[in-house]
């Protein structure tokens, strides 16, 4: 038996009343809320033949009040024969579970939306059950699982991510990063070649203006007493080699900055490419511009500003305190006292400063989402005069961002100045102690000028390691974010082995199909169809019934939940991805236009078309003329999405792009929804040639443009209730009929029933 949350000794009690053992139960769950709206808790549960339900009794949901222990309830049972389908309702702030027999309908339960998920998945569970399907083990999976991490149950920041904060393993992040590291070798490596000769350098100047200087030059008894003029050259010398060392440096280190970006930017974008439709209808885009350009851009700091700096500062710590501890080894070791606080000090802000990176990169995600929606869609925004409402909705998503970074700022105001001030305490100590000992002889003045020196150049350093949180988390959060998009798999995988479909007749087999974009939320059930090649085939329906989903997963735009499509007798998702895209055309309701020139969006499909093959294709969509009278014909740049062409001459175009294309199944949704009627005429005529030898699906809600197709399909609640030509189903006088007398009264337009 599986069950969510510990069972009441109240309710097992009843159970085993009535002859009910919990081992014979397939899943017992509770609910929260009663038929009356009240919250008091109640249970279902499912076995081989029947459905229980456990309830407070008429008297506790009349009173509102919660069956604790000690309430009365009520048992019923429903026999699985008698069940034909479980399905549930989600509504505003709650739900309920309907249960649907052979002679009634009735509402089995309420729930909240806490416990949607639970619910559908026992509506699934009994569905499999009354159909005598077998049950597999991810049906038990629990549905909260999916909205918090498993290892400490903290709620995800992001739900379309699945990153726990608190648990990510930024250990494997880094050394993943760190595989990046190969394709730049020879630019890291002059990097470092560079930037050790200039450490190097550095390091010997301290020493040569300090105890050479003052000890050896300067000094009477010095071994190179009087040699001032050589002893400057020598420092102006060393001093233009450092120059050149940062010269060079600098220049290796921008070009590979440069690299490194474009490289990321393709790497994530053609990732992006690679995904299903899925994955951009459960994220804004402005979250995935941040994903390309934002993210990218901080990760390039590894390469640029971090590997290489941490490592030669690393190194140029090592070498000073080397040197200090040649010098004086008690002036050195005074540096170390502060060194505890520090690591204490960074363990216990690095923590929270990650998790404000978090937040502050979900707000400026927020905040693009809603710049893009506002950019996008400027021409409702001015037609609908709501330019103050998205002046405000900005300005929230704005404040959010400010508050975050005002945090982050705060944070950074103290972390920085206090590790700051914590390192300088040793240098405090050095002045007087070393000071001290120059007094007493045991110290000479150029050696202390020569530690004062390296302190200094220590400061350096140990200050880049001060902010070593700051850009160890922006980079190891843009890391994350970049790994999360490249590991993303398609929910449509190209198959192992997948079948070539370099030509096909045009036969599609819709077998037994069932489709949920969410979990337990069937959009289409059963449907069950067969089109043969060459047919045309409408769907009709109501909006939301189900027509576009049928063509998604036709064109293997989404899998199918249970069942099976077959093209030519190849299940879609035995075959190859590519081969199957190049066999399907779509001219859609709102067709999109890229930015660019006619020609090149008719030949968007086949970027090697001649110009012959382009005009004939717009010549057959009757596109021809209007773009021959356009500025520059077929070269004219049109605005993204093609603002600057009317609606007909964006579709005539998509046609065009379409007949290129020379699928052997076309789709056709909602083609000539959005057009008059003249341009419609225009488009049908073009529609006509694009039909001829191509098995056609066709969506419509205009009944009159699918009059002549050899088989009407009408969907009702995601089911096929009739199939016939215009005149079986007219004569049927069914839903196909209703819907055109409803078109007919609400149009006006006399349309001939046959």
């Amino acid at each position: 038996m599986h069950t969510t949350e510990p069972i009441p000794a109240q309710v097992e009690s009843l159970l085993n009343a009535h002859g009910v053992q919990l081992p014979s139960l397939h899943l017992l769950l509770a609910t929260d809320m009663t038929l009356t709206g009240h919250y008091s808790e109640s249970w279902l549960g499912v076995d081989d033949k029947y459905v229980y339900m456990i309830s407070p009794s008429p008297s506790y949901e009349q009173n509102g009040r919660s069956a604790g222990p000690g309430a009365s309830l009520r048992f019923e049972t429903y026999p699985l024969a008698d069940i034909e389908e479980v399905r549930s309702v989600n509504m505003m702030g709650n739900g309920m579970l309907v249960l649907r027999t052979k002679q009634t309908e009735f509402v089995l339960c309420r729930y909240s939306n806490t416990r949607a998920k639970q619910l559908g998945q026992f509506a699934k569970i009994v569905n499999k059950l009354a159909k005598g399907e077998a049950l597999e083990a991810e049906d038990f999976e629990d549905p909260r699982a999916e909205v918090a991490c498993p290892k400490c149950g903290q709620l995800y920041p992001d739900q379309n991510r699945k990153v726990c904060p608190k648990c990510v393993d930024r250990r494997s992040v880094f050394l993943r990063v760190l595989s990046f590291v190969p394709r730049y070798k020879t630019q890291i490596a002059l990097i470092l070649f560079f930037m050790l000769a200039g450490v190097a350098l550095n390091a010997l100047n301290p020493y040569i203006q300090g105890v050479i200087l003052f000890d050896e030059v300067l000094a009477e008894d010095g071994k190179y007493h009087g040699r001032l003029v050589e002893m400057v050259f020598v420092i102006a010398g060393l001093q233009l080699v450092s120059l050149l060392t940062s010269i060079m440096h600098a220049r290796i280190n921008a070009q590979m900055t440069a690299e490194v970006v474009r490289d990321l930017k393709v790497e994530v974008y053609a990732a992006m490419q690679r995904l299903s439709l899925g994955f951009f209808t459960k994220r804004q885009t402005g979250s995935l511009m941040t994903r390309v350009n934002d993210d990218a851009m901080n990760l390039q700091y590894f390469f640029h500003d971090g590997l290489p700096f941490f490592i030669v500062n690393c190194l140029q710590i090592i070498a000073i305190v080397t040197v200090m501890l040649r010098l004086n080894w008690q002036l050195a070791l005074v540096l170390l006292v502060p060194a505890p606080a520090i690591v204490w000090f960074v363990a216990k802000v690095y923590p929270k400063l990650w998790k404000i990176f978090t937040r502050r990169h979900m707000k400026n995600r927020a905040l693009n989402a809603v710049l893009n929606d506002t950019l996008t869609g400027f021409r409702v925004v001015k037609a609908f005069g709501r330019e103050d409402a998205e002046i405000d909705r900005f300005e929230v998503r704005n404040l959010d961002v400010y508050d975050v970074s005002l945090a982050e700022g705060r944070m950074k105001a103290i972390l920085f100045p206090t590790m700051s001030m914590l390192m300088s305490l040793g240098g405090f100590v050095v002045w007087a102690l070393g000071g001290a000992q120059v007094l007493t002889g045991a110290l000479t003045f150029g050696t202390l000028m020569t530690f004062i020196n390296y302190l200094g150049m220590l400061y350096g350093p140990l200050e880049f390691m001060t902010h070593i949180v700051d850009w160890w988390t922006h980079c190891m959060n843009a890391a994350q974010r970049i790994f999360e998009l490249l590991d993303a798999q398609s929910d449509v995988p190209e198959a192992a082995n997948p079948v070539r479909l370099p030509a096909i007749r045009g036969e599609v087999e819709i077998d037994n199909v069932t489709f949920e974009y969410e979990p337990n939320k069937p959009v289409l059930r059963d449907i069950n169809l067969h089109i043969k090649p060459g047919e045309m085939i409408g769907l009709v329906g109501h909006s939301g019934a189900g027509k576009s989903t049928i063509t998604n997963l036709i064109s293997r735009l989404y899998d199918v939940t249970e069942g099976a499509i077959r093209i030519d007798g190849v299940d879609v998702r035995d075959a190859s991805v590519a081969d199957l895209r190049r066999q399907i055309g779509m001219v859609l309701q709102e067709p999109y236009l890229f930015q660019g020139s006619i020609a090149e969006n008719i030949a968007y499909a086949k970027p090697d078309a001649t110009p012959e093959e382009i005009i004939l294709a717009a010549m057959m969509a009757n596109a021809h003329y209007f773009i021959v009278n356009l500025p520059d014909g077929y070269d004219t740049v049109i605005g993204r999405r093609g603002h600057n062409l009317s609606g007909g001459e964006r579709q005539r175009i998509s046609i065009a792009r379409a007949l290129l294309h020379n699928p052997r199944i076309l789709i056709l949704d909602e083609a000539t929804a959005s057009v008059d009627t003249e341009t419609e005429r225009n488009i049908q005529e073009a529609l006509e040639r694009l039909f001829e030898g191509r098995t056609t699906i066709a969506i419509a809600h205009r009944l009159s443009t699918l009059r002549d197709a050899d088989r009407l399909v009408v969907i009702e609640k995601g089911q096929i209730v009739e199939v016939g030509t215009h005149a079986e189903l007219v004569k049927k006088r069914g839903v196909y009929y209703n819907l055109l007398q409803k078109q007919r009264e609400a149009l006006k337009i006399g349309v001939k029933i046959a």
